[in-house]
């Protein structure tokens, strides 16, 4: 359980934090033309009028009864914006436009949600009480329903990424993609411990998957400084790396065959140029910013390279912990996040060059952990000794112990600054290419 806080100053903030949240995902469906909303920019996602539907009616199916006690006005919409889809095993979705109401039915659905849940909420939170539900406060469920919103503000940005150009209102970036690409050094870490996870009652939130917090001996080994460039990723392909069947495993070079995959999808050949797709554009190919593949594809290149993707908790050692055996909360230190120390928290649609923050680095001098792309690890996702699922929400992790997933720690651009937090761990399944998540590699 989360300790509770009654705190005024506590509720009065997340108030604060419900309606900033909702501010990232509303800019993000006003970059929508009219015609975009019943596009799927993503083959194995929902269409994107879904989510405008879904992130309310979450929150509304997590508070709205057994919490605030109030009475749905619309159960089938709560029904059908419940739930999206994990791309695993499963068929394509076939579903229609026309299967969809309108946007304006769509809009209003979640404006009455909103109403509602507010004007409990400012009458709840004003209260002396603390309301608990399943042994947890009010406070936690309405983190839990922020940091989901969140998460979408990310994953939704990975659809938008896919939608063509013309189907978006926005700008592109200025960029300038004639830095040179950083030299390759591999990182000596020491052998020593790596505590993973939170503690119960610590008083921070955290996800069910999180927790408990345990401590893990990991022997010494050495890690790229930086990320995989698109330059070095360039080398693998042109040296035969989607061809050569012993990259692969079984699994991975059947859906590689399948879909006739040989680039990231982040990269476009077009007219005998090698661009990049970024948010508003396509650009020539930077060649020092971090490479997005699937964790199949970042593996592939790991055995062409001879290494191997960390695992968890070298990722964590060479993030998190000092020489001096102390941990730290952020890489750099202790000071909180802000645009000097890495690109996350929604200042950046796209990457920027792998050496971009040399005052960020962790203890031990790795770059980049933090923002400007998730970093795959060979870690399956499962749980910690000790593991209890959200009662409020227990298939958020728990759906995902299946063996077919694996963990992402670090963040992207679009990472908000709340879930840079060293015990947040992220998952994807092998095959997924779409998420801004790169890799680094470790001595095999």
């Amino acid at each position: 359980m989360i300790a509770a806080q009654s705190d005024t100053s506590v509720r009065c903030h997340l108030l604060t934090r419900i309606s900033e949240a909702r501010q990232k995902t509303d800019q993000l469906f006003e970059l929508l033309k009219p015609t975009a909303f019943y596009e799927r920019p993503i083959p194995e996602r929902h269409r994107l009028i879904f989510y405008v539907g879904h992130l309310e009616a979450f929150d509304w199916n997590l508070l709205h009864d057994s919490v605030l006690g109030l009475k749905s006005f619309h159960a089938d919409y709560d029904r059908l914006f419940a739930f999206g889809i994990d791309p695993v095993g499963g068929k394509l979705p076939t579903d229609q436009p026309s299967d969809w109401p309108s946007v304006e039915i769509v809009h209003d659905y979640v404006t009455r949600i909103r109403r509602a849940i507010d004007d409990k909420l400012a009458k709840e939170l004003a209260s002396t009480n603390e309301l608990v539900t399943d042994g947890f406060a009010l406070s936690t469920l309405l983190s839990v329903a922020i940091e989901h919103r969140l998460m979408h503000a990310e994953t939704l940005a990975y659809m938008l990424h896919q939608l063509p150009v013309k189907l978006k209102r926005g700008h592109a970036e200025s960029e300038d993609l004639a830095g040179e690409v950083p030299s390759h050094r591999m990182v000596e870490i020491p052998a020593g411990s790596a505590r993973l996870g939170l503690e119960r009652g610590s008083g921070t939130f955290g996800w069910d998957n999180e927790f408990e917090a345990c401590a893990l001996t990991v022997p010494p080994f050495e890690i790229a400084q930086y990320k995989v460039t698109n330059r070095q990723y360039l080398d693998f392909i042109a040296d035969g790396g989607y061809e050569t069947r012993a990259y692969w495993t079984d699994d991975d070079w059947s859906w590689k065959s399948a879909e006739g995959i040989s680039h990231p999808v982040f990269w476009n050949y077009a007219n005998g140029k090698l661009l990049y797709r970024a948010m508003f554009a396509e650009i020539p190919l930077p060649l020092n910013w971090p490479v997005y593949v699937s964790h199949a594809e970042a593996s592939a290149y790991a055995r062409w390279a001879g290494m191997a993707l960390p695992t968890e908790e070298q990722w964590h050692r060479a993030a998190y912990c000092a020489p001096d055996g102390r941990q730290r909360a952020y890489p750099w230190g202790n000071r909180a996040p802000d645009r000097s120390l890495g690109n996350f928290d929604f200042h950046r649609w796209d990457p920027l060059p792998v050496n971009a923050f040399p005052h960020a680095g962790s203890a031990f001098g790795v770059s980049g952990m933090l923002g400007n792309g998730w970093e795959w690890t060979s870690t399956v996702f499962a749980p910690f000794p000790g593991f209890q699922a959200f009662p409020f929400y227990p298939g958020y992790s728990a759906d995902f112990f299946d063996g077919r997933h694996f963990v992402m720690k670090g963040g992207s651009a679009r990472t908000a600054a709340c879930m840079l937090r060293s015990s947040f761990r992220n998952w994807f399944q092998t095959h997924y290419q779409y998420a801004y998540a790169g890799f680094r590699c470790v001595n095999a």
